[in-house]
């Protein structure tokens, strides 16, 4: 049978039909934790909760695949490619929950909650670490590297699928490196590697044990936040320490593109990138404040107010999550304000991070001066304005500013409707804002809502803030709508038929 006459796969069935092959991937992805047995033959009897879930979703995937054998691959209607980025992050977060739930120790709430703060690389967590399998504990780690890169990425690179580079855009990405898109893809895995690698290494030289070294290593370059202790950075108490992670946080939460430049010796087109230049300023600023407000707070130590202000509004900002003090509670209000802005507001766009992204903070900065410049001096005069990205100057126009602000307003409308959430379970609003703003911009701090023992309702309106502020919300809506608006015109089609 020539090509040509071969059945042609498209719309739904061609949704399936890629479903089946990430299905083996995501498997794969389950079983590669395996690996830590050669490490730690004493765990041996962890292997089952792993091998189980990771071989039944590999079947599944060839059995979806046995039925398209043969066929060539269509293409999707409009819009279709979002259903399938949705259905790909379901699918991984439920099949990489099952190794928690086979435990024992889990619920189905928990270990979703688990798996979506894994892939979304927030760190909420309801694991307590102090106990936990080395295995499972790399296997968190695991997610957030997988997650941090892109889960579509990871999965396309794996395959050499040209349409699944368009499914790593929908996903949220625009890091088109190189012309080749799949080159561009193992490029950002490159450099994504290699600063782990380094973090590794530099954390191992300043104390770590190799395996606690490669956790947060990983973890600190997805910006994910778990960690093998269970006081987080802090338990380490080591400046040294601290200095590599905030390294490590802010390369994983500035753009590979941007990363690319730099690597390649384009300096003035990476420091004049709006992005570059607006988390530079924010940090600086928050950092001042952070001083002026924690310096009584710790007697009047300069230094460590320095030390910790510095750590955790990079940490909030760049969604990492890592602590580098024991606890938040009794620290002053103004510094929960500050690492709250951070929060809401993350890193740079096509890194690891969530939140609204710097480009879109700066974009609303920028455009409310150009409407008070305009006003005053120029209102009879239309103007082009213009941002530098990566030493071009693009033109931003009014469809530009107001898709911008569209996004600004849904994200603060998500944010207020789940602090209120938080709050009916009776925790302050201050308490609440500061947990949800964690989850929603994927970071990680808390001061003690979620938990293995919150209640479910805490723990799912968490985990669905996870997955909105990981897939920035627009890809989750035009795939409901579009799912919605076919299933709604196939009744119409049916009842004109009958």
């Amino acid at each position: 049978m020539t090509s040509k006459e071969k059945k042609i796969t498209s719309g739904y069935p061609l949704i399936l039909n890629y479903l089946g092959i990430f299905a083996i991937l995501i498997g794969i992805i389950n079983l590669f934790p395996l690996i830590v047995l050669a490490f730690y033959p004493e765990e041996l009897d962890q292997a089952l909760f792993f091998v189980v879930p990771g071989i039944i979703t590999i079947l599944i995937g060839l059995l979806i695949n046995f039925f398209f054998r043969g066929a060539v691959k269509g293409r999707f209607e409009r819009h279709q490619d979002a259903i399938l980025v949705v259905l790909i992050w379901i699918l991984a977060i439920f099949a990489s929950a099952m190794p928690f739930i086979l435990t024992g120790d889990y619920n189905l709430t928990q270990a979703v909650f688990e798996t979506s703060s894994g892939y979304s690389t927030t760190g909420l967590t309801v694991v307590d670490v102090t106990v936990t399998p080395k295995i499972f504990l790399f296997f968190r780690s695991w997610l957030q590297f997988v997650g941090g890169i892109g889960l579509v990425l990871v999965l396309t690179a794996a395959i050499s699928d040209k349409f699944g580079m368009r499914l790593y855009n929908t996903e949220g990405h625009t890091d088109k490196l190189v012309p080749n898109l799949i080159r561009s893809g193992r490029i950002i895995i490159l450099i994504y590697v290699g600063y782990i690698f380094a973090g590794f290494i530099l954390y191992m030289i300043f104390g770590m044990s190799p395996f606690d070294a490669i956790n947060h290593a990983i973890c600190a370059v997805a910006t994910g936040g778990f960690s093998t202790q269970a006081g987080s950075i802090a338990a380490y108490n080591s400046l040294a320490i601290e200095i590599v992670t905030m390294v490590l946080m802010i390369l994983g939460g500035t753009n590979f593109l941007a990363h690319l430049m730099l690597l390649s010796g384009k300096f003035k087109n990476f420091f004049s990138h709006i992005e570059i230049k607006s988390i530079a300023i924010i940090i600086l600023i928050a950092t001042v404040f952070s001083i002026l407000i924690l310096t009584p707070f710790y007697g009047g130590s300069f230094s460590l107010a320095l030390r910790y202000g510095s750590f955790q509004f990079i940490s909030a900002i760049t969604g990492t999550g890592y602590q580098s003090i024991p606890s938040f509670l009794g620290l002053p209000a103004a510094f929960y304000g500050i690492l709250v802005i951070g929060m809401i507001m993350g890193a740079g766009v096509g890194s690891t991070c969530g939140g609204m992204k710097q480009y879109r903070v700066a974009l609303a900065f920028k455009s409310l001066f150009w409407s008070v410049k305009d006003q005053l001096f120029h209102k009879n005069i239309i103007r082009k304005h213009y941002i530098n990205k990566l030493g071009n100057k693009m033109v931003v126009d009014k469809d530009d500013i107001s898709q911008n602000y569209a996004f600004l307003q849904f994200y603060i409308m998500v944010l207020i409707v789940g602090t209120l959430i938080f709050s009916a379970f009776g925790y302050s609003l201050e308490d609440s804002l500061f947990e949800f703003a964690s989850a929603l911009g994927t970071v990680g701090l808390s001061v003690g809502i979620t938990g293995y023992n919150a209640h479910p309702l805490i723990l799912w309106t968490s985990t669905l803030g996870m997955f909105l502020g990981r897939l920035e919300f627009y890809v989750i809506f035009i795939a409901i709508s579009k799912m919605f608006i076919d299933l709604t015109r196939k009744k119409v089609n049916r009842y004109q038929n009958i």
